[in-house]
């Protein structure tokens, strides 16, 4: 008799205990508490590495991001971080990092060839050039910045320690994620057969990518086998291909797929950027070249925006669109903030794209976006330092830009050709 009672009651014993330590997991995450022992099995995580390019300096603004990438979503994950410097890590910095990091933390010298003047660019010329845009955009006199866009245009996947990986995250210093992750967007990019994603999409400063469009179309005049026939050419110009809308990814975040970046295609596009100069006599940068090349070379459906996911850096700020999103997703970003619908944003343009309907909580959150905007771009600012005025100066002349570009997108849409007429067609 007592053998079959426990019988009986043993499974469901065991069921509730289940459920209970189920419960306690829950709560403790809910709290904060970072169990390790509760990390995913590596069996089951993507073949996947954060990586960062990063000075000693920025150590402590670094951290800031770390604990942001773990706290919302690495802890229960286990990712590596992949740290990379032109120059070798010192302790403090590497001391710092590895404490804070679930996964493995690993350090890369960024090889010289890689951070340095090709022989066919003119250094005086450059030189010159970078003085008098001093005055003209932000970082317009940082040499070291344009080493780091070209990096990260061409040779960042290329490092040593990333060739194991398939997909990586990028992560800069002094950025914040606003709500909890509770998928595995690397998941997400292998299973849909994505190669590039976004989380905010705005227009490039005029300024620093003047040529950047017409090197783009002498490059598929020269390989028209590359030009995808299901391409995003609609999202990046609004006149056929004549001129560049300057809609680009913001890739301070980006996900993305290695083997694309490492493909053919990709390589030669590059390497006729490259060769053009601009990195050096412009300022072009890595996001608009990452944007572009995704827009052309990739069909539209292996682009992806991470809609869920809420995430800040520098003057802009994405958090999703309607209380209950926000509400389930733990978020704690202010929708006033939200860069998504504002004049400078690039997403309605995508989403009108794609043919998607704007999300729910649109109309109410506009106006809350609209005043902060005019109080963000105001005359009020009068304790601005000279590094805040240029970005705000810059922020007003791409709103500018950006009326532009729906002016003539409403032409396009109420013009009778086809848009892909071969004699509107430039692209």
């Amino acid at each position: 008799m007592f053998a079959t009672v426990t019988q009986l009651w043993f499974p469901i014993v065991c069921l509730l205990s289940g459920i209970l330590i189920a419960k306690l997991t829950e709560l403790s995450f809910s709290a904060g508490i970072p169990y390790r022992e509760l990390l995913i099995e590596p069996s089951a995580r993507e073949n996947a590495t954060f990586v960062v390019l990063s000075r000693n300096s920025d150590v402590y603004g670094l951290a800031r991001s770390i604990r942001s990438v773990e706290d919302r979503f690495n802890r229960r994950h286990g990712y590596d971080w992949i740290f990379l410097n032109d120059v070798p890590f010192n302790e403090e910095f590497i001391n710092v990092t590895s404490s804070l990091v679930s996964g493995k933390a690993k350090y890369g010298l960024i090889p010289q060839e890689h951070w340095s003047y090709p022989a066919w660019i003119d250094q005086d010329k450059a030189a010159e050039i970078r003085r008098q845009a001093a005055k003209e955009y932000k970082y317009g006199d940082s040499e070291s910045y344009r080493h780091m866009c070209r990096y990260f245009s061409g040779f960042f996947f290329q490092h040593k320690l990333l060739q194991s990986y398939d997909y990586y995250w990028r992560v800069e210093p002094d950025i914040e994620l606003w709500c909890d992750i509770n998928f595995d967007p690397f998941r997400i990019m292998r299973t849909n057969k994505k190669k590039i994603s976004f989380v905010i999409t705005l227009v490039e400063i005029p300024g620093t990518i003047t040529t950047l469009w017409q090197t783009v179309k002498e490059f598929f005049k020269s390989h028209p086998q590359y030009l995808s026939k299901v391409s995003s050419k609609d999202f990046l110009s609004s006149d056929g291909g004549k001129t560049y809308s300057g809609c680009h990814f913001w890739s301070n975040f980006e996900i993305g797929s290695f083997d694309w970046l490492r493909s053919q295609p990709y390589q030669e596009f590059f390497n006729y950027l490259d060769k053009a100069g601009g990195f050096f006599y412009e300022r072009w940068g890595d996001a608009p070249v990452h944007t572009i090349a995704a827009g052309l070379l990739l069909n539209r459906s292996e682009i992806h925006f991470f809609n869920e996911i809420g995430y800040s850096h520098d003057l802009y700020t994405r958090c999703p669109t309607g209380a209950t999103s926000r509400q389930e997703l733990k978020c704690h970003c202010d929708p006033a903030k939200n860069f998504d619908w504002g004049q400078l944003s690039c997403l309605p343009a995508w989403y009108k794209f794609h043919q998607l309907p704007f999300p729910l909580g649109y109309e109410e959150e506009l106006p809350l976006i609209e005043a902060e905007e005019r109080r963000l771009y105001g005359e009020e600012e009068e304790d601005q330092d000279q590094d805040q005025e240029l970005a705000l100066e810059e922020l007003r002349k791409v709103r500018e830009l950006r009326k532009k570009i729906e002016e003539a997108r409403s032409a396009k849409d109420q013009a009778k050709s086809v848009p892909n007429d071969p004699k509107h067609d430039e692209l």
